[in-house]
């Protein structure tokens, strides 16, 4: 039992380095811009729905939906949520070390995006692929914040329970001396 949560933890450290990508800071003074066939707006509200072949995007984050709802807190802050089969979201992270930033890809049918607290959350049959690196599962919690990711079976449900299953591929990685050789 103890060899087997110490592969466990040891498979967590993994995923936890094999995805801790920030996203671009600048992606937070960009503008938001959305295509789509049709869009309502209750401006009272500050709600806004896209229908129909919508392409949401804000600096580097791109999400393709069929159907994305939009709104606006009183401090500016913008929530969105989208669905479709399957939504798909696309984004850049910060360089780091000198290194240029990794893209982020993810697909799932339900996508929600809060600006405010940097977390994106990915809902029913979810993947999110970083440079090779990929985990699938049911839900996706992604912490732009602390750099934290989590994956289980369904929302609210830990990755061991019965029923659910995730899965991960992680590429081995090199020393950054040989990247450098190549």
């Amino acid at each position: 039992m103890k060899l087997q949560a110490a592969h466990v933890f040891v498979i967590l450290v993994f995923l936890t380095s094999a995805f801790s990508a920030r996203a671009e800071k600048a992606d937070r003074e960009k503008p938001t811009k959305v295509e789509a066939n049709r869009m309502t707006s209750d401006e009272a509200r500050r709600i806004s729905i896209f229908e129909g072949n919508v392409v949401f995007t804000k600096g580097t984050i791109s999400v393709r939906a069929e159907r994305i709802v939009v709104r606006q807190d009183a401090d500016g802050f913008q929530y969105a949520s989208a669905s479709g089969a399957p939504v798909r979201f696309r984004q850049k992270g910060d360089a780091v070390g000198g290194q240029e930033g990794v893209w982020i890809d993810g697909e799932a049918l339900r996508v929600e995006i809060d600006e405010r607290s940097e977390r994106i959350e990915l809902h029913d049959n979810a993947r999110i692929t970083r440079d090779q690196d990929e985990v699938r599962g049911s839900y996706i919690l992604y912490d732009q914040r602390s750099e934290f990711f989590s994956v289980s079976s369904a929302k609210g449900v830990p990755a061991a329970a019965p029923g659910g299953r995730v899965r991960a591929v992680i590429q081995p990685k090199k020393p950054a001396a040989d990247k450098g050789a190549q």
